[in-house]
C-alpha cells in the first residue's frame, strides 16, 4: 500500500518536469504532494525494516516469533508507522512554496532541498536522515547478520542460500539509500560550504537529482523484489500464472468443441 501509494503521487511530478518545470495545480496540491512524496519514501523504508525484523524473528526465534508478533501488535505497529511518517513529512509541507519565474512567467513547485537557506532545511534533512534511515539502517543490519550466521550455522544448502539472499538485500539497501541521504544533505548544505561557487551547487543539486530518480526505482521494484526473494509467494505466483496459462489454453478447445456440436445438431 505504501508503495502504490507512491506511485500515486508520482504522476504529478513526472507531469511537472515534462512541462518544463512549470506547476498549474495550485500551491496548496503543490504542499499536498511534495509531502506525501516525502512521507511514502520513508514508509517503503520502515516497511522493509519491519519485513527485516519479521524474518529475524521467524530464523533465530521461530518459537517466540508467533508469540511476539501477533496480528493484532502487526496492525498496531503498521499504523503507528503510517502515523509517524506522516508527522515527519508535515515540515515539508511547511517548507514547501510556489514562486514565479520572472524569465519565462512560469510558476515553479519548489523542493526544501532547493531553499537556498540552511536554517530549517538542514536540521530537518538531518534529523530524517537519522530517524528514517540510519536507525532503519541499524536495526536491519542487525537483523540480517544475526539471521546470515544462524543459517551458515545449519547444514541444509537452501538455508545457505537463503543467508546469500538476505546479505544481498542489507547490501541492497546501503547502497540504494545511503548515497541518497549523503547527496540530499550536500545539495542543501553547498550554497553554505561554498557560497562563491555556484558551479558547485549544480553539481551537488545534479547529484541528487540522479540519486532521487535511482531511489524512485527502487520503491517501484520493492513489492516485485519482496514477492520474488520470499519462496511461498513466488511458489504461488508461478503457480497462479501456470494456471491461467493452462485456463487460456483450454478454453478455446471448448470453444471449438462446441461448434463442433452445434454444426452437427
Amino acid at each position: 500500500m505504501a508503495d502504490i501509494s507512491w506511485l500515486m503521487a508520482l504522476p504529478f511530478l513526472i507531469q511537472f518536469h515534462l512541462s518544463g518545470m512549470e506547476w498549474s495545480l495550485g500551491l496548496p496540491f503543490c504542499k499536498l504532494v511534495r509531502m506525501f512524496y516525502h512521507s511514502y519514501f520513508y514508509l517503503s523504508i520502515f516497511f522493509v525494516t519491519c519485513v527485516s525484523v519479521d524474518r529475524y524473528l521467524a530464523i533465530v526465534h521461530p518459537i517466540h516469533s508467533p508469540v511476539l508478533l501477533t496480528r493484532k501488535r502487526a496492525i498496531m505497529l503498521c499504523a503507528i508507522i503510517w502515523v509517524f511518517s506522516i508527522l515527519m513529512s508535515i515540515p515539508v509541507a511547511q517548507m514547501t512554496y510556489s514562486s514565479n519565474c520572472q524569465s519565462n512567467n512560469k510558476t515553479v513547485c519548489s523542493m526544501y532541498i532547493f531553499m537556498g537557506t540552511v536554517r530549517q532545511s538542514l536540521p530537518y534533512s538531518l534529523c530524517c536522515s537519522c530517524a528514517g534511515f540510519l536507525l532503519p539502517l541499524m536495526v536491519l543490519s542487525y537483523c540480517y547478520i544475526c539471521s546470515v550466521c544462524h543459517l551458515r550455522r545449519r547444514v541444509d544448502p537452501r538455508l545457505r542460500g537463503l543467508a546469500c539472499e538476505l546479505s544481498a538485500a542489507m547490501v541492497l539497501f546501503g547502497l540504494f539509500y545511503l548515497p541518497y541521504h549523503v547527496s540530499r544533505n550536500m545539495a542543501i548544505a553547498m550554497p553554505s560550504l561554498t557560497p562563491d561557487n555556484p558551479s558547485a551547487w549544480e553539481v551537488a543539486d545534479i547529484v541528487f537529482s540522479l540519486e532521487m530518480c535511482v531511489c524512485s526505482f527502487t520503491s517501484c521494484t520493492n513489492p516485485l523484489f519482496s514477492c520474488l526473494v520470499g519462496r511461498t509467494l513466488r511458489r504461488e505466483l508461478w503457480s497462479t500464472l501456470w494456471k491461467l496459462i493452462r485456463k487460456h489454453r483450454v478454453e478455446p478447445e471448448h470453444e471449438e468443441e462446441r461448434k463442433t456440436e452445434v454444426s452437427t445438431s
